[in-house]
């Protein structure tokens, strides 16, 4: 996901990417704007710098560390099995440490594992951004992770910092898909390596449920031809590392596509369809708001996303030339993009049996 920043000193609000995530990838997972930030998959950095140092002085310490910071946060996800909190409250009934330790020395493989599975999603989505913006000489920063140890995935995303008013409509076309395409080429086999290694034998158990999107669904009847009603949802006792590190990328790029406000969808229907876009965006926002209504129990989570969205405002704006041309490859290419987050996005991720 993109921060998008005007010329000068920055003040970003606090966000495919999930992923923004929630970018980023989150993610978020996980773009070019002239009227303000862009939300992460699932949070903003409120540390971006000026964009008219992103180029010839980008801020590398405090994304190194971040990143850094990153890695612990979603080691420790990994080692406690996606529920850190719990064994936190573990050690502070027991007044030291022996929980989250014996975790740790059991299951450190698999931290590791789930590590590198998801922080390679994360930057290889960033990077694509990154890497677009390079090529347009468009102003931009180095990706900021976003750690969060008490989150089941250990991050809230990535973002990165850029100038998105010198961009044009098809450099805004380019940079906003070039992280959900490059996140997915990592995503996608990873997600299939953790379907093959999934055990649906085992018994249910957890804390846990993880509610699989319809792609991921699809690989695991097409991969465990009895699986039944058990394609639907995960609980926490069956998951492995590179399962769940599969999911949170397809998370986080699902949501980073959402065609609204300044996503990477929301960028991706914009250049497609100009001004008529914002009332399509419009329309995903109210529906989003009617869906966390009547599930709120579940999805309450997502009022947080759409009071962002909201201040932002769910409207794209202009680009600095929205006549350039998109071509037919680019058009073929962004209308196939709108269904990513019908195929990835789960609207209620998570759920407690």
């Amino acid at each position: 996901m993109k921060v998008d920043t005007k010329l000068g000193p920055i003040n970003c609000q606090p966000v495919k990417g999930i992923p923004v995530a929630f970018r980023a990838e989150s993610l978020a997972s996980d773009d070019q704007a002239s009227n303000g930030p862009t939300p992460s998959p699932f949070l903003s950095s409120s540390n971006v710098p000026s964009p008219r140092h992103l180029t010839t002085h980008r801020r590398v310490r405090l994304p190194i560390l971040l990143f850094i910071l990153t890695c612990v946060s979603t080691f420790i996800a990994g080692t406690t099995k996606w529920t850190p909190m719990v064994l936190i409250g573990e050690s502070l009934s027991e007044g030291n440490l022996m929980p989250v330790r014996r975790a740790l020395l059991t299951n450190w493989s698999e931290g590791i594992t789930f590590m590198a599975c998801l922080l390679a999603i994360l930057l290889t989505h960033e990077m694509g951004h990154f890497l677009a913006t390079v090529r347009y000489k468009i102003p931009a920063s180095l990706p900021f992770f976003l750690p969060l140890p008490i989150s089941p995935i250990g991050t809230l995303g990535a973002v990165i910092g850029m100038d998105g008013r010198q961009a044009n409509r098809k450099e805004t076309f380019d940079i906003g898909i070039a992280g959900p395409i490059a996140g997915l080429l990592v995503a996608i086999p990873i997600t299939w390596v953790g379907v093959a290694k999934l055990n649906l034998e085992t018994p249910q158990h957890g804390l846990l449920e993880v509610n699989l999107p319809l792609a991921l669904q699809a690989a695991v009847l097409i991969q465990h031809s009895n699986a039944g009603e058990l394609s639907e949802s995960i609980s926490q006792g069956q998951l492995n590392p590179y399962l769940m590190a599969g999911w949170v990328g397809l998370l986080i790029t699902g949501l980073n596509m959402l065609p609204i406000s300044q996503l990477d969808g929301g960028h991706v229907i914009y250049t497609l369809f100009g001004k008529h876009s914002h009332w399509f965006a419009r329309g995903v926002l109210a529906l989003a708001v009617a869906f966390v209504v009547v599930n709120f129990q579940d999805a309450w989570g997502w009022m947080i996303m759409i009071s962002l969205i909201l201040l932002i405002g769910p409207d794209h704006p202009p680009t600095r030339d929205d006549l350039v041309p998109l071509g037919w490859f680019r058009v073929i290419l962004g209308i196939a993009s709108l269904f990513i987050p019908i195929a990835c996005f789960p609207p209620i991720p998570f759920q407690i049996p």
